[in-house]
């Protein structure tokens, strides 16, 4: 069903066939493996149609570029939980790791859209250690980066490794 919503069609046609800089992976891949995670989580449809159309209303360019045909096309529940996502996420990103190195990350009031950053995080995490870690050049500050989200969105080492599992299973 999700992924022949609208927010999937969005998603799918915003990306193309583009592909991941370092990794040469498809773009679409971070939605797929994300939308597995919700999955093995029990996340809310409405979450899950929310992960599909993050990235149209992450940063301000696609926000700004994006926004009306998002609001125009999509249920209003939806819409904040994506712009609530972006909210959460966007407040600690991983440019600022040395800024929040010892701070808390502040999570959301709303729990699927804890539930769509745990999809978001753990799925970028499995990206890093399977791409670019020990090869990109803030490999360090990434380790941290990931670490301090999982453990505060309370996904330890055990659980972590079932669901990248389960994305390995789901190909």
């Amino acid at each position: 069903m999700i992924k022949d919503s609208i927010e999937y069609f969005l998603i799918s046609n915003h990306y193309g066939t583009r592909v991941a800089q370092r990794s040469q992976v498809p773009l679409i891949n971070h939605i797929n493996e994300g939308l597995v995670v919700l999955d093995q989580i029990g996340a809310s449809d409405a979450a899950k149609l929310a992960f599909c159309i993050h990235p149209l209303l992450q940063n301000d360019d696609d926000l700004e570029t994006n926004w009306s045909t998002v609001v125009n096309s999509c249920y209003s529940k939806v819409v904040l939980y994506a712009m609530e996502y972006r909210n959460i996420a966007n407040a600690f990103l991983s440019d600022k790791i040395p800024e929040f190195q010892n701070s808390q990350i502040q999570l959301s009031p709303i729990s699927e859209v804890n539930k769509m950053l745990v999809a978001d995080k753990v799925q970028n995490c499995k990206d890093f250690w399977t791409y670019h870690q020990g090869t990109h050049p803030r490999s360090n500050e990434l380790e941290i980066y990931f670490d301090k989200w999982l453990h505060s969105l309370g996904i330890d080492e055990e659980q972590y490794e079932e669901l990248c599992m389960k994305i390995d299973e789901s190909k």
